[in-house]
């Protein structure tokens, strides 16, 4: 496959492009300068670009077979989330490329609460996280109104964190997953995979899927 990938300089683009590449696909990653350039693959095709400039969204995506966003903003620009995820399906709508955005858990229904959001949920969105919780509330929404752009969005569990290539965890849809202890988490690694099972088997096709442990 063709894959554009932009935030591929963050903790899970740079696992989505070990993990890509293991699987013989073609990479294009899209930085938004070259301070980083230097630290990929030979075979990844790295190049310029915002993922929230709809003009680069439609350069570096036509042609592409699927286009992976991974970004997230700095503390306080929590709302960029919101504007790349408008600029993404922008694009998209015009080159007809899908998507599949990494967005967050805060859309997820807590286990046992009669429907109550995670974003809602104060044991598990603190107040200094809750502006980039409502940020991911936003773009998952903005996903749902679209019917013109072939998206996935996938949820990470509550705690996602550097660890070991399993391929062994859990998926599911709307509720955030959690194990007999408790937990709710994943590693980049086996996130890193989810994304790529999900890229090539397109069995969440305009739909929010989640994973973990």
């Amino acid at each position: 496959m063709k894959i554009t990938i932009f935030g591929a300089t963050g903790n899970v683009g740079t696992r989505v492009i070990k993990e890509a590449l293991l699987r013989g696909h073609e990479i294009t990653a899209v930085l938004r300068n070259n301070a980083r350039a230097n630290e990929f693959d030979t075979a990844v095709n790295v190049v310029i670009g915002h993922a929230d400039n709809v003009d680069d969204v439609i350069k570096w995506s036509d042609g592409q077979d699927i286009v992976i966003s991974t970004t997230r903003p700095p503390q306080g620009q929590e709302n960029q989330l919101v504007d790349t995820a408008k600029a993404l399906l922008s694009g998209l709508e015009q080159t007809q490329v899908r998507l599949l955005l990494v967005g967050g858990a805060a859309s997820l229904t807590v286990p046992n609460s009669q429907g109550i959001l995670v974003v809602d949920d104060a044991n598990l969105v603190q107040p200094a996280w809750r502006d980039i919780a409502l940020a991911c509330l936003a773009q998952h929404n903005l996903c749902q109104e679209n019917e013109s752009v072939n998206w996935s969005y996938l949820s990470p569990p509550a705690i996602i964190k550097p660890g070991e290539r399993t391929g062994i965890f859990r998926t599911g849809t709307d509720e955030l997953l959690v194990d007999e202890q408790g937990q709710s988490t994943i590693s980049f690694e086996d996130f890193a995979i989810a994304l790529l099972d999900e890229a090539e088997s397109e069995k969440n096709s305009r739909k929010r899927f989640t994973v973990a442990y």
